[in-house]
């Protein structure tokens, strides 16, 4: 038989005929066990203690490390604790080169934690090739890549970056929640690591917390692992099981998604209160052929700006099918507010010098009807746009 397309393998890579064989049922068993019998005295079995290795943990880190075109999957308790661990295969004295617009998260834990480890950083332009090039020192020891961003959805040249990366010894690491497998095979242009908040449009329905890395070959995974089982940062063993039902959907949910998301990004950008859209899958969009040319598809995300806050604020409050909402990637849309949300960590003149401004909302579209959805964003738009011009007036 031929290689599988992708959204094959969604559904059937995670059957592991390892794991149940005794009955055939088709879904992988949750193991709810903390340790496990070893038969022989001075001989264990594959799995001793479930912070170091639980059979259904395993079949998802094999599914993720498999749809990545990886050696190595690893699953954690965050998307945060994915990316913290990644990071702490550097040393006191090492340099991380940084895309400047990426998630208020790993914002905080670059700025707050690392720098307590003595590992410095520098943020960087990375959709700016020569800026890239000319930020990387001595010591720099990781490039780390968000593409598209958070929450402006900038595009960076992946093999351009990771060309830099090899040219100066470095690891490139990648945040791939946007786009996940399904658009954007990351491993498949170089990088080393590939990171995912799988609370997002992996899991897709808004009801448990994941993180997930993938390591492009056996030393780096050999090297996550046992940070993985150092700081026990593990992933339950009920969410993973949660996480491998999900990601067998992914497929038609972020495709319907995506195609409701290029539709409202094409209303939103007509509409006279809106000033700018944020969406790769626009021919306007900076970058757009850049992420044509390494994606396959645009994606379920985009954000999109007002004039001011209390515009935004008057939006939102007219709205009535988006939860607003942090996070993004469920079966619901969720609309949300950056600046208070997915970067308050961030300082606002850091924020403003990333175009995060006060007017600026993220939506990340669901499974509804994208008429409805449509519908009841210019409801929301129109009331809103009276709201304030009676405030000018009064």
């Amino acid at each position: 038989m031929s290689e599988v397309q992708l959204e094959t393998k969604l559904i059937h890579g995670s059957t592991n005929e390892d794991v149940e064989q005794k009955t055939g049922a088709i879904n992988v068993p949750i193991y709810l066990s903390s340790t496990f019998h070893q038969e022989k005295f001075d001989q264990f079995g594959p799995f001793d203690y479930s912070r170091s290795g639980n059979p259904t943990r395993q079949v998802l880190e094999e599914t993720i490390a498999d749809l990545e075109g990886g050696v190595r999957g690893l699953a954690f308790a965050s998307g945060m604790a994915a990316i913290s661990s990644a990071f702490m295969l550097l040393s006191a004295g090492d340099h991380v080169l940084i895309g400047r617009d990426v998630y208020g998260g790993t914002y905080r834990f670059v700025t707050e934690v690392l720098k307590k480890f003595k590992i410095d950083h520098t943020f960087v332009n990375m959709t700016d090739l020569d800026e890239t090039a000319q930020a990387v020192q001595p010591n720099t020891k990781v490039v780390y890549i968000e593409t598209p961003s958070n929450p402006c959805l900038n595009i960076t040249d992946i093999s351009g970056v990771v060309k830099i990366a090899k040219d100066n010894n470095c690891l490139t690491f990648l945040d791939n929640t946007f786009m996940t497998p399904l658009y954007q095979k990351p491993l498949e242009l170089g990088v080393d690591v590939v990171l995912h908040s799988a609370t997002k449009f992996l899991s897709g329905h808004s009801d448990i917390v994941a993180g997930l890395a993938v390591a492009g070959n056996e030393g780096l995974g050999e090297k996550l692992a046992f940070i993985q089982n150092s700081f026990g940062s593990i992933l339950g063993v009920q969410d993973s099981y949660q996480l491998i039902q999900g990601i067998k959907t992914l497929g038609a949910r972020l495709k319907q998604s995506s195609e409701s998301a290029e539709k409202i990004a094409l209303y939103l950008d007509g509409h006279p209160l809106i000033e700018r859209v944020f969406y790769p899958g626009l021919p306007k969009h900076e970058g757009h052929s850049i992420h044509a040319s390494q994606a396959k598809g645009s994606g379920a995300l985009l954000s999109f700006r007002l004039a001011n806050k209390e515009a935004a604020k008057a939006f939102v409050e007219q709205t009535k099918l988006p939860v607003f909402a942090v996070s993004l990637g469920g079966v619901e849309s969720i609309l949300s507010y950056p600046a208070a949300m997915s970067h308050a960590a961030m300082p606002k003149v850091e924020r403003e010098k990333r175009g995060i401004t006060d007017g600026l909302l993220r939506l990340s579209v669901g499974l509804e009807h994208v008429d409805d959805l449509i519908a009841d964003l210019d409801q929301a738009l129109q009331v809103a746009n009276e709201q304030i011009e009676n405030l000018v007036i009064t």
